[in-house]
């Protein structure tokens, strides 16, 4: 049975990939060829695409019941996006940037984070704080293009990003096959990695919170990786950087958003005790890497590696499970004894 969990979750991971890519180029694809314009489409399209492993996972596991791994996944693939994304990116290839250009994206990132923390640990998340989280994301993206028309920025990173991949399709009906395609991948990757991460979870010992933040984030990330490896052997890393700051804002006030207007999500005590503070302390590690000096390098990347290898040693170490699985959690809202995880009930 855990062989099979391993198939499920090892297919699934290759689905996300996979349809993530294909649904990334027929979506721009589409864009071009209907006319959109560059910018509005490395806003929105390519941001939106980018991040659907991440929602379709969120949403999927939100649906079955399995809110640990929704919420694990999306704190474990910001984690993952700066130290570990950002850190391979700089020690392949340190990162040049101009502070001024990204500054505004990088406080939209820790403002993002500093929302959800503060819900997170006073609220128990449904329809209203999502309502909220995803009016803040369109507020974002029409501030984005009203800043970026004026001429004020020069971003385009999404269309770079594609640039760096692969050319996006000229015909529209291998566009839209495209397009198809890897929403099809998507939903059936999704589907498997979160029956395969449940079973794994059960079968090992640990909560799900822990495969959510782990190999479901990771798993979940692997675009943004692969975005960032060939970027950084072109000597465009700056690429990534790009991609790490409009991944963690669309994954918290876009995917979160949804999953809580889905659902009501009390986030679990795990994450509340020690991963949502590993978030906030990465965001603001990033904060004087990005924004102090001309570059990121690869003293900044090897240490931005050890620390993410360090974190998910700690989530696999035996003390650490149980400190925080010995009897059963209190509800952080109600005080009231946890329900049983759904790697339990299956």
């Amino acid at each position: 049975m855990t062989a099979l969990a391993f198939l499920q979750a090892g297919g699934g991971l290759v689905l996300l990939f996979v349809g993530g890519e294909v649904l990334l180029r027929g979506a721009v694809g589409l864009s071009l060829r209907f006319g959109l314009s560059p910018l509005l489409i490395g806003l929105t399209v390519v941001a939106m695409a980018t991040s659907m492993p991440e929602l379709v996972v969120t949403v999927t596991a939100g649906l079955r019941g399995a809110t640990d791994i929704g919420v694990g996944n999306v704190v474990g693939s910001n984690i993952a996006n700066i130290l570990l994304i950002l850190g391979i990116a700089a020690l392949l290839c340190p990162i040049e940037r101009e502070p001024k250009r990204i500054l505004r994206d990088t406080l939209a990132m820790v403002a993002a984070t500093a929302v959800f923390i503060l819900l997170a640990c006073f609220q128990r998340l449904s329809f209203p704080h999502g309502a909220l989280m995803v009016l803040l994301m369109v507020g974002y993206l029409v501030m984005s293009y009203i800043v970026e028309r004026r001429g004020d920025n020069d971003v385009a990173t999404g269309l770079e990003a594609i640039e760096e991949a692969g050319a996006a399709p000229k015909s529209v009906w291998l566009a839209a096959v495209l397009v198809v395609g890897g929403i099809i991948a998507l939903a059936g990757g999704s589907e498997l990695l979160v029956r395969g991460a449940t079973v794994i979870a059960r079968a090992a010992g640990v909560s799900e919170t822990v495969i959510g933040l782990t190999l479901v984030a990771v798993g979940t990330s692997l675009p943004e990786l692969a975005t960032a490896i060939v970027a950084a052997f072109r000597g465009h890393t700056e690429v990534a950087l790009g991609n790490v700051l409009g991944s963690n804002i669309f994954n918290i006030l876009l995917i979160l958003g949804v999953l809580f207007m889905i659902t009501p999500v009390a986030v679990a005590s795990e994450i509340l005790r020690f991963d949502i503070w590993v978030l906030a302390g990465a965001t603001l590690l990033a904060l004087p890497v990005m924004l102090l000096g001309k570059r990121v390098g690869r003293a900044h990347g090897a240490v931005f590696v050890l620390l993410y290898v360090a974190y998910v040693w700690f989530q696999f170490d035996p003390h650490k499970q149980t400190t925080f699985t010995a009897g059963p959690p209190a509800n952080h809202v109600t005080g009231a004894p946890a329900v049983e995880t759904t790697a339990a009930r299956l």
